[in-house]
């Protein structure tokens, strides 16, 4: 039976094939992933060490765990897979910080935030009543809607990333609820 070429294979395919131990599977799944997953990590840390740091163990565990990805099967993908995978070696990355360092305690931006290209994405594939709601979600609760719904992260893992107390992230989630029950009734 001849495989699939790697250029037509989805990205649960590659997996598949890289739990048996398929290098250019593998290379192949990076090469489509890895772009968007630095983009995403750096959105939510600035220290490009870090970036560096969590795209090598994610790809790492990856190649080491791939014969665990459930897939379509338990309704995920290889994508979604990957960014949980990501996103909780960040969180992983912020706790060996925090315990090697302070933070300061106040930061100062010396540029304006910009809305990132994830969250106009997501605005435009949700209705419109939705990406209004979503647009004016004030944005330190739509950071916390973002890490606890789209990315699916759990309130302490959203406390790590956020660098905020779980209760804040709990107090935020429910008023970002509230906000977009209102918005949308």
């Amino acid at each position: 039976m001849k495989q699939q070429p790697l250029e037509d294979a989805d990205e649960e395919h590659l997996v598949r094939r890289t739990a048996k131990g398929d290098r250019p599977a593998f290379e192949e799944l990076y090469r489509r992933t890895s772009p968007w997953l630095a983009v995403r990590l750096r959105r939510r840390c600035a220290d490009e060490q870090v970036v560096a740091e969590v795209m090598q163990e994610t790809y790492l565990a990856v190649w080491r765990a791939a014969g665990s990805f459930a897939g379509a099967a338990t309704g995920g993908t290889a994508v979604g897979w990957v960014w949980t995978i990501a996103a909780r070696r960040l969180v992983d990355a912020f706790r060996r910080r925090a315990h090697h360092a302070e933070l300061p305690a106040e930061v100062a931006l010396d540029v304006a935030p910009v809305p990132a290209a994830e969250d106009v994405a997501l605005a435009a594939t949700v209705g419109d009543d939705v990406g209004d709601a979503l647009r004016e979600l004030a944005p330190e609760l739509r950071q916390v809607l973002q890490a606890m719904v789209l990315d699916g992260l759990t309130v302490r893992e959203t406390a790590v990333l956020l660098g905020l107390p779980e209760g804040t992230v709990k107090t935020r989630a429910r008023r970002a609820r509230f906000a977009m029950r209102e918005a949308l009734s």
